[in-house]
């Protein structure tokens, strides 16, 4: 089947900001059922978006209030992702507005991802998801080194304060910091060559990062699997980026930490991740808009 099979209709929202012209745009399908992988596939290509959501009935063993659980894939224009922060917080803000506020269970490739939606005064809705449980592992010197050339980004240039490692919480990123904010907003690197790189290292993005201050940072997410130059605003490797932060001591057991994403593109958002004591797993909640018909 192809996407001029079905009539699915593809709804666009951003995530992490409630301005249409910030955050992450995200295509949403709520009803994606008589779709194939490769009318998904075809579906997000022609969107361009860095990933569009497809919702399907949820698995049996997922026990969700009817109505409010759901099955979950993600694609970028070149493939599919096993998880997609910034396309979950746009589709729940989306069944935020259809359903009213309250709880939502994703069934993901990655494993189960609860999230509450919330609304203000305005109307305005807010999603927190909660990820899988993390983990972090390092990085060998020569995929740092390899990673770095193709960035064109000297050693001498990071933070010694982060050590370059690799964390997950849903999908892969390499997490590599930033010595100045003049050092992240310079960024022009190799697109195929890191594209290789990321392939064997099975990565989702890299995430660059400056600290500004003990709980807030800047972030760049280059994306060439995705066949983007850049995501705007990236919810996964926020998500992954809470659990580095904490492993490595970076912030305490307990934090909530703000990330700014996406200025350095013009389209400005902002993440909020949050660490709970005793809790491996990382929330990270934002919010999200409608982006009008053009």
């Amino acid at each position: 089947m192809t996407t001029s099979d079905a009539s699915a209709e593809v709804l666009r929202y951003t995530a992490f900001s409630a301005d249409p012209e910030g955050g992450n745009p995200a295509g949403v399908v709520l009803d994606a059922f008589g779709l194939d992988d490769a009318a998904m596939l075809e579906t997000a290509a022609a969107l361009g978006y860095s990933e569009t959501a497809f919702l399907t009935p949820p698995p049996a063993e997922l026990a969700g209030e009817p109505g409010r659980a759901f099955t979950i894939r993600y694609f970028s224009p070149k493939a599919e992702v096993p998880f997609c922060g910034h396309a979950t917080v746009a589709t729940a803000v989306a069944l935020g507005e259809r359903t009213g506020p309250g709880e939502l269970l994703f069934a993901t490739r990655a494993g189960t991802v609860p999230v509450s939606v919330t609304a203000d005064g305005e109307d305005r809705y807010r999603a927190t998801l909660t990820s899988v449980e993390p983990r972090v592992e390092a990085i060998g010197a020569d995929d740092l080194a390899e990673a770095l050339a193709a960035l064109d980004w000297p050693a001498a240039d990071l933070d010694p304060a982060f050590a370059p490692g690799i964390a997950y919480a849903g999908a892969r990123h390499l997490v590599i910091g930033a010595g100045t904010r003049e050092r992240l907003a310079d960024l022009s690197y190799d697109f195929g060559r890191l594209e290789a790189l990321m392939l064997r290292l099975d990565l989702t993005t890299v995430q660059l990062v400056y600290r500004e201050s003990d709980h807030v940072f800047h972030v760049r997410d280059p994306f060439p699997v995705g066949g983007v130059v850049e995501d705007p605003a990236t919810g996964a490797a926020a998500a992954a980026f809470g659990a580095y932060a904490r492993e490595h001591g970076l912030v305490g057991e307990e934090a909530v930490l703000t990330l700014h994403q996406g200025a350095d593109m013009g389209r400005p958002g902002e993440l909020t991740v949050s660490l709970l004591a005793g809790d491996p797993r990382v929330r990270v909640s934002g919010t999200g808009a409608r982006i009008p018909a053009a």
